[in-house]
């Protein structure tokens, strides 16, 4: 039989499950490597086009404060039910684990194995947009299968217990905030307040009005803060659930939004807002406005550092996901394998990460 059923219950002694080797440093880097990712060095022009004026910067804040609130519910779903693969479980649980809760959970464990490919693959678009940049040469089928290498590379790196891929994302989360704290005091440094005097006495002209552009600020926010569950979905593997998962959730909002709120002002206190609201590389346009050609071309290795970076733990996080509904048997029993020796599940990260899927999402979302 591929599934296991009621009778035959998954094995949850120690040899049986990941180890909890990850501490809160390690869930609070998963976390900021998935929210960072490329969002907000696509999405700053799209939220000055959406309202003109300061209250672009309120709009940000205003999603902010809508995540924390979200995030209480994942800090409280987290510490409570502290699993590997998190969403599957907290919907067991709510709705009932022999009624609708496996119903849900099953459902919730089919849409991430639909949703899963298109959310990795778009991170990992994201970084060829920004390689063309860099190599414009690079024909359209070329930059797919570096997406798609991209991918199978990650999965690679994955591919190893759980104590190495935290020291990994401990490196690229250090190195990606020190990238963007470095723009942020770059823009402080060169800051002109003639520039920024002219974004603060722009009004609050929005083509829709000043309610809905304040909305649409707020919702691209939000879009650009998702990422702060990631730690729930490693629940089983983090030592001191009860306490790291909710300190990583509540900690990594405010963090990100300090460094997104640094990163609009210093923006704007470099290039003009209308230049700023129709850029397609505000980052980039920023950077040379400083440093120069060297300027750009280094923002955009570091957007592309970013963009690898939420990609790696987006996949790390999903590739939970049929581990979890495998061991409660509600998938086929072979994804609850675990490495003899690293424990962590193998073929539930070989499947997600599988290189057959990407090409196709790559090509779409390209």
């Amino acid at each position: 039989m591929l599934l296991t059923t009621p009778d035959t219950p998954a094995r949850h002694d120690a040899d049986h499950v990941p180890p909890r080797a990850i501490g809160f440093w390690g869930g609070l880097s998963a976390n900021l490597l998935n929210m960072i990712g490329i969002g907000p060095f696509i999405t700053i022009p799209l939220a000055l086009s959406a309202l003109a004026g300061p209250m672009v910067l309120l709009g940000w804040v205003a999603g902010a404060l809508l995540c924390l609130c979200d995030g209480l519910v994942w800090a409280e779903l987290g510490s409570a039910i502290p699993k590997s693969g998190g969403p599957y479980h907290y919907l067991r649980e709510a709705y009932g684990r022999e009624r609708l809760g496996r119903l849900f959970g099953f459902l919730y464990l089919w849409q991430t194995l639909l949703t899963a490919p298109l959310s990795i693959g778009a991170a990992a678009v994201g970084f060829t947009q920004y390689l063309a940049f860099l190599a414009p040469g690079l024909a359209s089928w070329q930059l797919t299968a570096i997406a798609a290498a991209l991918c199978l590379f990650n999965t690679a790196l994955l591919y190893r217990e759980v104590r190495s891929v935290q020291l990994l994302s401990l490196l690229v989360t250090a190195a990606v905030v020190a990238a963007v704290v470095w723009i942020v005091v770059s823009g402080v440094l060169h800051f002109d307040m003639a520039i920024a005097r002219r974004f603060l006495q722009a009004g609050t002209d929005s083509p829709h009005g000043f309610w809905l552009g304040f909305g649409a600020v707020a919702l691209i926010a939000v879009y650009d803060y998702g990422g702060y569950n990631n730690v729930c979905m490693l629940g089983g593997e983090i030592r001191q659930p009860r306490r790291n998962i909710p300190l990583a959730v509540l900690c990594s909002i405010p963090i990100v939004a300090a460094l997104y709120l640094g990163l609009n002002v210093a923006i704007l206190g470099v290039l003009p807002w209308q230049q700023a609201a129709q850029s397609k590389a505000v980052v980039a346009d920023f950077m040379q406005a400083i440093y120069g050609h060297v300027g750009s071309t280094i923002a955009v290795a570091l957007i592309m550092l970013a963009s690898w970076g939420s990609a790696l733990v987006v996949l790390l996080g999903y590739s939970r996901v049929p581990y979890a509904a495998a061991a409660e048997g509600q998938f086929f029993r072979v994804f609850a394998r675990l490495h003899p020796r690293g424990r962590f599940p193998t073929v539930s990260l070989l499947f997600v990460g599988a290189p057959r899927r990407w090409p196709a999402c790559c090509r779409w979302t390209i």
